[in-house]
C-alpha cells in the first residue's frame, strides 16, 4: 500500500458517538481501509507454514490494521482509551466502542421520542435571525437522524414555515402560493427567507433613519419660528409610522412628535386672547 504522505485530520471522539462514528467511517473509507473494520485482521496460528505470497499478504494486512488502529488511537483521549481492554486489532477496538457508546435500540427509541417533542416545540424567537433559527432546527434534525429517525426535507420545510416569526407572515404566504413545498429543500428555503430578511432589515434601517431625522428636526425648532407646527408639510410621509412609543419633547407624553403637540395650539390661542384684551 502506498504511503500516505498527506496530513490527515482525525475526528476526535467527544462523547457524541454517532456523529463521531459517521465521520470516522467516512475517513477510513476515504483512505481505502474500511475493509479492516468490516472483515477484521486475523493472525494465523502458525506463520511457519506460509509461503512467500501468503507472508506478503499477511504483512499488508498487519500494516492496514495498524494504520486503522493509529487513527483510532489518535481519536481517543486517555480516559476512553483505558476502557478498551483488548486492543489487539482495529476491529476489536471498533466493536468495543460501539458496545460501550453506541447504545441499544431501546435507548435510541427513547432519545427519538425526546427529540421529536423538542422538534415539535421549536419556534422562531422574536429577535432571532433566519440563520440562527435554521441552525437550531438543523441541530435537532441531525440528532434525530443519528438516532435512526427518518425525518424528511418536506417535514422540516413545513415545520419552519409554520413557526416563523410574524414579520415573515406574508413571505410564507407568497412561498406557499408560488413554490412547490413538496420538492423544496431546506437550503432553498433558508436562502429565500434570508433574502427577504435582508430586504426587511434594510427597509427598517431606512425608516429608523428617517424617524431620527424628523425627531432631530422637530427638536431643533423654536417656538413660533419657521419650523413651528403651523409650517408646511406637517406630518407628511409619516402616516404609516407607529408613533405609540414616540415621546414629545414639548409635553413629554407618548404618541406624537413635538411639532404635533396640542400644547402649541393652546398657547397660540392664549396669546391671541391676550392680544384681543
Amino acid at each position: 500500500m502506498a504511503e500516505d504522505r498527506s496530513h490527515t485530520i482525525v475526528p476526535k471522539f467527544d462523547g457524541h458517538y454517532d456523529h463521531w462514528r459517521e465521520m470516522m467511517e467516512n475517513l477510513l473509507k476515504a483512505k481505502g481501509v474500511w475493509s479492516v473494520i468490516e472483515r477484521g485482521h486475523v493472525e494465523p496460528l502458525n506463520t511457519e507454514v506460509l509461503n512467500d505470497n501468503q507472508r506478503a499478504l499477511l504483512d499488508e494486512s498487519r500494516t492496514r490494521d495498524c494504520q486503522v488502529k493509529h487513527y483510532l488511537f489518535q481519536a481517543l483521549d486517555r480516559s476512553v482509551f483505558e476502557q478498551i481492554l483488548d486492543r489487539s486489532t482495529a476491529k476489536i477496538i471498533w466493536d468495543s466502542l460501539n458496545k460501550k457508546f453506541g447504545g441499544n435500540e431501546r435507548i435510541k427509541k427513547s432519545m427519538r421520542n425526546t427529540l421529536r417533542r423538542e422538534f415539535e416545540l421549536l419556534e422562531m424567537k422574536k429577535a432571532e435571525t433566519i440563520d440562527e433559527y435554521f441552525a437550531r432546527v438543523n441541530s435537532v434534525c441531525n440528532k434525530l437522524r443519528s438516532n435512526g429517525d427518518h425525518i424528511t426535507e418536506v417535514q422540516i420545510v413545513e415545520k419552519i414555515l409554520r413557526t416563523l416569526s410574524d414579520q415573515f407572515t406574508y413571505v410564507v404566504i407568497s412561498i406557499e402560493e408560488s413554490k412547490d413545498i413538496e420538492t423544496m429543500t431546506v437550503d432553498e428555503l433558508q436562502s429565500c427567507l434570508y433574502t427577504h430578511e435582508q430586504k426587511f432589515n434594510k427597509e427598517t434601517r431606512i425608516e429608523e433613519d428617517h424617524v431620527l431625522k424628523v425627531e432631530q428636526s422637530s427638536f431643533g425648532r423654536g417656538r413660533g419660528g419657521r419650523g413651528s407646527p403651523r409650517g408646511r408639510g406637517r406630518g407628511r410621509g409619516r402616516q404609516s409610522f407607529n408613533k405609540a412609543t414616540v415621546e414629545c419633547y414639548k409635553c413629554h407624553k407618548l404618541g406624537h412628535f413635538q411639532y404635533e403637540c396640542p400644547l402649541w395650539n393652546k398657547e397660540a390661542n392664549y396669546v391671541e386672547l391676550e392680544g384681543n384684551d
